[in-house]
């Protein structure tokens, strides 16, 4: 006689993976309650394909009312003792990004995570620009253990500018004019609804919901830089990026056009804008981050310190000219079209800023520096294309005689575009960008650098 023996396979499983337990039970239709106990159920998070992650149930069968009762019991409490791990979350919904499927992306995939999680939230859908920014002003943050934006760039950007500024003013520090802001007191979660999602896409490597929700519930925290954009007598925003020319006036103009489908009115600016290409004649202050190579290996802290002491010892630099764009940010900018990334020689939170200068420069060969985003190449490989890392910078406008205002060009009053984190701005006069490290902390991982985030993910 043959006899077949089965060999029971084992499985590791790290409760550094696991984000909730649940006793397992068999109820009838309606059935709320009660039920027969069948064992408990573990829900892990893995990870997939290069950055994203997706939940998994195990099931461990186990009639035993009291052993089960009793190993819920334990890993519940393991559960409880992980330090970032949030319990109570409040979360902004933006009806109106992108397709207008926000509020259908979170109740339908957020939420039940947030729900298997034992999250307790406290929900707002908002009803008109800077309604999460008031909601921030008056609510009870201490409540919360971080705040959640559903939404595209541009609601995100409200959101972390709202948090920013609660905290100054819980500091006791003037909110108008702020020249060392304190950080933000609670972490700040972001699920992609919007068209771009750059902040998603530099957090997380992907636009993937699901994968924006686990490092959420799984409470991995990132620090990330931030800028404060100021005119000489008050602060305009707390942000993580901002364009001056080309991108704002192609965001200014697709402001006009809301009316349209989302993508459509970006593409119709984009080409719009594009057919109407000109200058800016301004003049660019900016100073100069200066590490020695030979720091090139000290820790994070000590970089720091150095550029602290650096920035006193740095010397304004100085360009004037015609610019066709000038790109500020302190953040990579990743995006689908841009795999590498808007400034790809910035880090998430190393305390610089790239500035990117497009010198005035033929159509035919400004679109040849714009195609190179969306590939591997380097897109500022161009004799009109100027990069620098800088700590501050300032963008002082001149304002040319008989200015064509033409529909997609400044107003009557001389108010210049600014696109910051996807947001409008128009500001007249000097606009003073600078870079404050590690300024808020962001659910997440640190995707700048591919074979680190790689390695980070390999480990969740």
């Amino acid at each position: 006689n043959s006899s077949t023996v089965l060999q029971a396979q084992e499985e590791v499983i790290e409760m550094k993976d696991v984000f909730s337990v649940k006793l397992k039970r068999r109820r009838f239709a309606g059935q709320k309650k009660g039920g027969t106990l069948l064992g408990i159920t573990i829900f892990k998070c893995l990870n997939k394909e290069e950055n994203k992650l997706t939940d998994c149930a195990i099931h461990l069968n186990n009639l035993s009312e009291d052993h089960c009762q009793s190993w819920f019991r334990h890993l519940k409490e393991i559960l409880n003792g992980f330090q970032n791990r949030p319990k109570s979350l409040k979360v902004f919904v933006n009806p109106c990004s992108h397709k207008r499927e926000a509020a259908h992306v979170y109740y339908e995939q957020v939420a039940p995570l947030f729900k298997l999680a034992d999250i307790k939230t406290d929900v707002t859908v908002t009803e008109y620009e800077g309604h999460a920014l008031s909601v921030l002003k008056e609510c009870e943050l201490q409540a919360f253990d971080g705040v959640v934006c559903v939404g595209g760039d541009g609601s995100v950007s409200e959101v972390a500018h709202g948090l920013l500024l609660r905290a100054q003013r819980d500091a006791g520090k003037d909110t108008a004019y702020v020249s060392n802001p304190v950080r933000a007191r609670i972490p700040l979660g972001v699920i992609p609804a919007g068209t771009t999602n750059v902040l998603a896409h530099t957090l997380y490597g992907i636009k993937h919901v699901v994968t924006a929700t686990l490092h959420i519930v799984m409470g991995h925290i990132q620090a990330v830089d931030v800028c404060t954009f100021s005119t000489p007598s008050k602060l305009l925003r707390f942000g993580f990026s901002a364009m001056f020319g080309f991108g704002a006036r192609t965001l200014a103009l697709a402001e006009k056009h809301r009316w349209m489908p989302s993508s459509q009115r970006k593409d119709f600016a984009f080409v719009k804008t594009l057919a109407d290409l000109k200058p800016e004649e301004c003049e660019l202050s900016f100073l100069p981050l200066q590490i020695p190579q030979e720091d090139a290996h000290e820790s994070d802290r000590k970089k720091k310190e150095k550029i602290k002491k650096k920035g006193s010892e740095a010397q304004w630099q100085k360009i004037q000219g015609h610019f066709l764009n000038v790109s500020i940010m302190a953040i990579p900018c990743l995006c689908s079209m841009a795999p590498r990334g808007l400034a790809p020689n910035t880090r998430l939170n190393n305390g610089s800023m790239a500035l990117i200068v497009v010198q005035n420069t033929s159509r035919t060969e400004f679109i040849k520096h714009l195609k190179r985003y969306t590939s591997i190449k380097n897109q500022f490989n161009f004799p009109f294309v100027e990069t620098y890392t800088v700590q501050e910078v300032k963008v002082q406008p001149r304002l040319e005689s008989g200015l064509d205002t033409k529909e997609n060009m400044y107003p009557a009053e001389g108010n210049y575009p600014w696109n910051i984190d996807g947001d409008l701005m128009k500001e007249a006069s000097e606009v003073h960008v600078r870079v404050h490290p590690q300024l808020i902390d962001l659910y997440g991982v640190n995707t700048d650098d591919l074979e680190s985030s790689q390695a980070t993910c390999n480990c969740i």
